[in-house]
Order: C-alpha cells, then structure tokens, then sequence
C-alpha cells in the first residue's frame, strides 16, 4: 500500500511534467499547480492525489472549467506500476524501476499527444538503466544466468547498443524510401504559414486542403519543405515566384534572399507543388529503445520491438487508423517493454530453450 500512495504522489508530479515539458515551461516554476484555463493556484488541500480530482468531479473549484481525466489516470496508473514493481521484483532495483516508470508514464503521455519524446528524458532513463543493471546484474538478462555487477553492466551496454544503433538503422532506411511528400496541383492553390493561435499550438503549413502540423514536417536540422510558387507574399507585400525553400527558422527566397520567421509577420501565396519531407519514425524512438535495452537487454529490446509492432497494428485496427495515417510509436515500445519485465522474458525463455542456447 505504501508503494501505491507512493507511487500516487509521483504520478501527480508526473502531470506537472507532462503538461509543461512539451510547452518548454519550467517544472519547477510556479512551484504549485494552476488551472490552466484561469491560471490560478491549487492549494494543497485540492490537489490531494486522486482524491481531489474525485471530489472536484473532474472541475476547477475556482472557474468550474473541465480538469481532464488524464490527470486522475496518470497517477492511477503511476500508483498501480510502483506496487506492481514493488510486489515483482527485490527492493535493490525497485527504486531504479521506480524512474523507469515514470519516466515510462511521461513519454507516453506526451508522445501521444503531442508525437515528440523529449531526448533528455531517455538519456536520463538509460543513465538510470545501466546503473540498475550494475546494481542487479540479473535485470538486464531475465531470461538468462545472473553474473556480477560488471556483466550486468556490460549486458545493459549492449542493450542500449542494439535498441538505439538497430532502430536508427531502420529509420535512416524508412527516411531514404518514404522522407519525401510530393503535393501536385493542376491549377496554383493558396498555401501559407499560419502561426501558433495558443501555447499548446505549433506553425502550421496549409496548401490546398493540406493541414501539416510544424513538427510534423521538421525532425531534423537538414529538412527542407520545398515549394514551387505562382506568388510569394512576404509580410503582405508580393515578392514575385518560384521555388521557395522553408527551413524549420527561415525561408530562403527564390532570388536567394534569407528570412527568419521571427522578422516576417505573414508568409503565403499561391502553388502548384510542395514537397514535404517526412520521417516513418522520429529519432525520440531510436532514443527510447536505447533506454529499454539499458534497462532490459538485447533480449528485452527485440521482444519490445516485436511486441510493440503488433500492439500498434491492432491498435490501428480497432481504432480504424488509415494506411499513412501518423501514430506514435513510442507508447507501443513501452507496452512491449512492460509486457517484456512483467512476464514476456518467459516466452524468451521457452523461444530460446526451443531453438537451443543463444549468447553475447
């Protein structure tokens, strides 16, 4: 029980996390929570761990403005992952799965909202995985023999080798055959920049019918959104055609004249093509299942990465999410990594015992 009230408090830090991280305000600062419609202070006595949220009915007590359910689930959920690591495995590595967690909690949250997973929340997971993996050296190999602090060690090395270089692999291969989007127009159609409306809100590209989201087109510091042009208009004053190139900052004219998006107040006009650059995975992944093979292994990372492709294939099955259509991947590489500690490395077990002796 102690876990679980534990495990409740953290969630409701955990909330604070998930809802400033991605807007890039502090944790720390405010201290206390607010409303974030009228933006006022919750005092202690209503922001007691699912209590509160129960007894307010899901309502701000001051504006009477919805208080999403995600806040009562993520420290439900906080609360029943620390007393189900707290019941499974010894207390010497508890407190290390503990991070893992809520770390875990974090990123799924966020990536399904928002589709990045911040990279400093990885590293700090992979950080706290390979010293786990010294302290119980059998963590990294559940489905294997127990040595020293060392092999433990080396284990979680190897993991967060395969999980962050094997992904990567794939990525760059997924950007090579599928990182272009190519928009044609029989006729120029309007396209412009719309900037965010609010905080949770990111720049928008729009063409035609087009809506793409900024992050959505700009993964990486080599991107570039090409498009071929009728009209251009800078700050509402025309600047002739052609091919303009939009970097995630700034926009290079087709006479070769640079903008930064911070100087212009509008940028829009007319086309006839775009091409969109795109990733079939964000390196946020890559990151995360480094941190899984920190923790877990190279066996815990291929069983993650094996179950995670089929709980996104039937999460857009019954979901009735088209081919093409964006789903976060990095809740689904969890799901498979607790599927992996809480009973999937005995399928390992069984696999390998079937197929004969694997080793590092």
């Amino acid at each position: 029980m102690p876990a679980f009230l534990f495990g409740a408090c953290v969630g409701s830090f955990l909330n604070v996390v998930i809802y400033r991280l991605p807007l890039g305000l502090s944790v720390n600062e405010p201290k206390r929570s607010f409303c974030p419609q009228c933006k006022k202070p919750i005092p202690f006595v209503r922001n007691i761990p699912l209590v509160s949220w129960l007894l307010l009915r899901g309502k701000c007590a001051d504006c009477g403005a919805p208080i999403a359910f995600r806040y009562f689930a993520v420290e439900l959920l906080t609360a029943i992952f620390f007393l189900a690591i707290w019941m499974v495995f010894p207390p010497q590595v508890a407190g290390f799965l503990w991070v893992m967690a809520g770390l875990f909690v974090v990123i799924t949250f966020i990536d399904a909202e928002h589709m990045i997973i911040p990279v400093k929340l990885t590293w700090a997971g992979a950080v706290t995985g390979l010293i786990a993996c010294a302290v119980w050296p059998q963590l990294p190999v559940l489905a294997g023999d127990q040595g020293d602090g060392l092999t433990g060690l080396r284990q979680g090395a190897i993991g967060w080798v395969v999980g962050f270089f094997g992904l990567w692999a794939v990525v760059e291969l997924g950007k090579l055959a599928f990182g272009k989007k190519a928009l044609a127009f029989d006729q120029p159609v309007a396209w412009s920049v719309r900037e965010s409306t609010g905080d949770e809100e990111p720049m928008r590209f729009l063409i035609g019918e087009e809506e793409i989201q900024w992050w959505d087109i700009f993964f990486r510091k080599t991107d570039r959104l090409i498009v071929e042009t009728t009209e251009i208009r800078v700050s509402g004053k025309p600047v002739g055609g052609g091919s303009l190139t939009i970097r995630e900052l700034e926009i290079e004219l087709p006479n070769g004249t640079l903008h930064r998006f911070e100087e212009i107040q509008s940028l829009d006009g007319m086309a006839t093509r775009a091409v969109i650059p795109r990733e079939a995975m964000g390196m946020g992944d890559v990151h995360l299942l480094g941190m899984i093979g920190a923790f877990f292994g190279w066996s815990g990372v291929l069983f993650a990465l094996f179950s995670s492709s089929i709980f996104a294939l039937l999460a857009a099955f019954v979901g009735r999410i088209g081919f093409g259509k964006q789903l976060p991947f990095g809740p689904f590489l969890i799901f498979g990594a607790v599927a992996w500690m809480f009973g999937g490395w005995k399928l390992w077990a069984w696999y390998v015992e079937m197929i004969g002796p694997v080793g590092w």
